[in-house]
Order: C-alpha cells, then sequence, then structure tokens
C-alpha cells in the first residue's frame, strides 16, 4: 500500500501527468454538451451517468450514445463555436507549472478528438500529447461512426495509452489525475492515481482514490513547496 506521502512525492517526482478532460480539465461532459446541442440531452445523460458508473461497458455506451446524437461535422463546429467547454479553475496553472518542470503533460479521453484537442490548444498541449476517440463523417459532413480502432474506444483504453507511453517514451513515473472509473481503473499501469471531484463527485471515485482532491490549487500548492 502506497502512503499518502508517498503518493505526493510520486507526483511531484512524476516525468508525465495524464489528465482525464470531461468533468476534470474542463467543466462539462463533451458527448452530453453534444447530445444537448443536438436536442437528445436527457436520453445521453442517462447513459453517460450509467456508463461512469462503471455499469455499461464503454464501447457499448459510446456505441449507443452517438447512434441517438448522429452528430454531424457542421453540428461539432457549431458546438464548439457557440458553447466551447470551459476549463476547469486552477487547470491551466496547473498545467503549465508542470510544463516548467518539463514535465510532459497528456490528455487521455472517451470523448472527441475535435472537442479535446480545441481543449489541448487552450493549454499549450500538443496535439500529439492528445489521446481520443474520432468521429467519421461521410463526405457530406453526416454521421459515419466512430473510429473503433482507437484505444480510448474500449473499455481499459486510457491504461492501454498509459502503457504506450511507457514503452514509447520510458516515463518512469506517470500519473493518472481523472473523475471516473475509467480514470482509476488505470492504475496500474500507471504509477499513481489522483481523483478529482471538482465538477462532480462519483462516489466509487471518492471511495476508493488513495488521493482525492476537489481543487487543483491542492496539485499547484504541492509543486511549490
Amino acid at each position: 500500500m502506497v502512503s499518502h506521502s508517498e503518493l505526493r512525492k510520486l507526483f511531484c517526482s512524476a516525468d508525465a501527468v495524464c489528465f482525464d478532460v470531461d468533468s476534470t480539465v474542463i467543466r462539462e461532459e463533451g458527448i452530453d454538451e453534444l447530445a444537448k446541442f443536438c436536442g437528445v440531452e436527457a436520453a445521453v445523460s442517462e447513459m453517460t451517468r450509467r456508463a461512469m458508473g462503471g455499469a455499461l461497458p464503454f464501447k457499448d455506451a459510446l456505441t449507443q450514445r452517438l447512434a441517438l446524437i448522429q452528430p454531424s461535422r457542421d453540428q461539432v463546429q457549431r458546438l464548439l463555436a457557440e458553447h466551447p467547454p470551459h476549463l476547469t479553475p486552477g487547470i491551466r496553472e496547473l498545467v503549465s507549472r508542470l510544463q516548467e518542470r518539463n514535465v510532459q503533460v497528456f490528455l487521455i479521453s472517451g470523448g472527441f478528438r475535435s472537442i479535446v484537442e480545441h481543449v489541448a490548444a487552450k493549454l499549450n498541449i500538443p496535439t500529439t500529447n492528445v489521446f481520443a476517440n474520432r468521429l467519421k463523417f461521410y463526405f457530406n459532413g453526416e454521421y459515419a461512426g466512430f473510429d473503433e480502432m482507437q484505444p480510448t474506444a474500449e473499455s481499459g483504453g486510457k491504461g492501454k495509452v498509459i502503457r504506450f507511453l511507457k514503452e514509447k517514451f520510458h516515463f518512469k513515473k506517470i500519473i493518472m489525475i481523472g473523475d471516473g472509473a475509467t480514470d482509476m481503473e488505470a492504475c496500474p499501469p500507471a504509477d499513481a492515481f489522483i481523483g478529482f471531484g471538482g465538477n462532480v463527485i462519483r462516489q466509487q471515485v471518492k471511495d476508493n482514490a488513495k488521493w482525492y482532491i476537489t481543487d487543483f490549487v491542492e496539485l499547484l500548492g504541492e509543486l511549490e513547496e
């Protein structure tokens, strides 16, 4: 069992930190915002809740929700233009501080790459450090499914990404930070998991995370000490 003080040391000495995006780096759930924009909010948010609680395999939940939403390329672009995602307070400063310390910051999301890349640009995170699901569109811009080959399309996908990062970059210590069950399951292979409840509290994560925070200021404070 890793003690709390050891977790803090791990975080401060990590060479890579991976963040979940929906309800962690941003305040919203991207897929729910897309559903709201496309007029099918209620049905989709219930599925999201079940998926985040671990009641439904992730890929099944993603397939079913997208089948309901059927987002076109134009709708995704209009969503970003008219209702851009809101960064969680403190995340900009935390990412900036990590980057100053030469820590690699990655965004690993079960959400959509078009939305996550928009968030990454706001945080000066290169698109090469983004792992998320890709929506597919027909030539006329209508919804054509999603890329099922992306690791983030599967249950356990975030762990696969972290394993890939360790093999590719030989990181010694990778920290995963997120609000949901899929984030907590990524440790191991992540060396430590920090649960985040600043936007929404998932009871399963709050009860089981050895380090649980509700404000990124706490992590900034650790780096300043």
